[in-house]
């Protein structure tokens, strides 16, 4: 096998970290989290590196499947912040281009990569978790409108959004997966009520969202009315994907590495420890077996096969993975592993105390690691259905 990249893709991944090196987010101007990676992303979409699988009809770059690879290589080895619209640009804007109507795609595609739209999810409710397709949230037809009733929960980032991808329950009488509709919902109408929960990191990123008699323009519905689980099924996998290709664990692994040298024990540092270089090698083994999955994928894709069941492979593996590196930092930091994000006397400014709290939903978010599990043994292993 030949895991060396073409003469093109070395072209590009020099001219990402270039232009990454050359460019770097201002930290020091004193504003709140949200507005200083909106501005960063804005900086690059003004560098053309926003949505760059889009095609470059638009606003993308056509980039290959392998410079997708790439691109979030660099990315993750420049340590820049986290894009501000990514459910827009990772699954939205996909979606539309794959299932919008031309109007839609006029009127929504160039302001996601923008950020001039921000949008967010609506799926989960709180009796249809990974059971999404049992959702109660509902739009009834009148005239030129559907009036929606519901709600919706673990909302990320609705606090921010200008726009929301809603399923909603077109036709109580149809079979669970039928009679769904998805409906384009400005966040601004009347009617929209959103509601921050506070998370175990101190954060608020996720929401519950209240959907009160709003009215939602019927050329707001993408595909067909009653049809929508298959839009949704769309926008679930470019999830999946972006979640488990999003995960860099190799990087990870080599900061827990560089944590154990810098811990002091009386013996010498943590990293002097048998039993704990053995634990960051066999973390290193996964993670590159896990690299070498990904690579698998990749070769499926570019002969023109479908995604198959790796990208749940990856995305199970990853978020495990991930949760397991940052536990296990937790026991090498000893006393200062209750220290908080930047905490005084915090090892790394309190970072890992941070991840760990984290790392859990990243095993929940976009299929639990339950339901990837299901997938494996049933399309993989070909076991009966529990």
């Amino acid at each position: 096998m030949d895991f060396r990249f073409s003469a093109e893709d070395e072209k590009f991944r020099d001219e990402f970290r270039a232009w990454l090196d050359a460019n770097t987010p201002d930290d020091s101007c004193g504003k709140d989290e949200w507005t200083d990676s909106l501005e960063w992303h804005r900086r690059m979409h003004a560098g053309g590196w926003v949505g760059i699988s889009w095609p470059k009809e638009y606003g993308g770059r056509g980039a290959s499947l392998t410079q997708q690879i790439l691109y979030n290589r660099e990315y993750a080895r420049a340590r820049r912040p986290q894009l501000v619209n990514t459910i827009g640009i990772g699954m939205v804007g996909p979606t539309l281009i794959r299932w919008g109507t031309e109007e839609q795609k006029q009127r929504h595609v160039a302001k996601i990569l923008s950020a001039e739209e921000i949008w967010c999810q609506g799926y989960s409710e709180p009796n249809a978790g990974s059971d999404v397709a049992s959702l109660t949230t509902r739009a009834v037809e009148d005239g030129d409108y559907f009036i929606v009733n519901g709600q919706k929960v673990w909302t990320t980032d609705a606090h921010h959004a200008d726009w929301c991808i809603l399923l909603c329950r077109t036709d109580s009488d149809a079979p669970k997966h039928r009679g769904i509709s998805y409906l384009l919902v400005d966040m601004h109408s009347p009617g929209v009520n959103v509601r921050p929960l506070k998370q175990i990191t101190g954060d608020s990123n996720f929401n519950e969202m209240f959907f009160d008699d709003v009215k939602v323009p019927r050329k707001n519905l993408v595909g067909e009315k009653n049809q929508g689980w298959q839009v949704a099924i769309t926008t679930l996998m470019f999830e999946r994907t972006s979640i488990g290709g999003g995960l860099s664990v190799t990087d990870t692994v080599a900061e827990l590495a560089g944590l154990a040298k810098c811990i002091e024990r009386s013996n010498g540092t943590a990293w002097d420890d048998p039993g704990v270089r053995q634990t960051i090698a066999r973390f290193e083994c996964e993670a590159q077996a896990l690299r070498y999955t990904e690579l698998r994928q990749l070769t499926k894709r570019l002969k023109g096969l479908p995604p198959g069941p790796e990208g749940s492979v990856l995305k199970l593996q990853a978020s495990e993975l991930n949760l397991r590196i940052n536990a296990f930092a937790m026991e090498i930091l000893g006393p200062y592993s209750p220290i908080e994000y930047d905490g005084a006397f915090g090892i790394d400014r309190g970072r890992w105390s941070y991840r760990m709290l984290a790392s859990r939903a990243l095993t929940i978010a976009g299929g639990t690691s339950e339901i990837q599990r299901n997938i494996i043994g049933e399309r993989v292993l070909g076991l009966p259905k529990g």
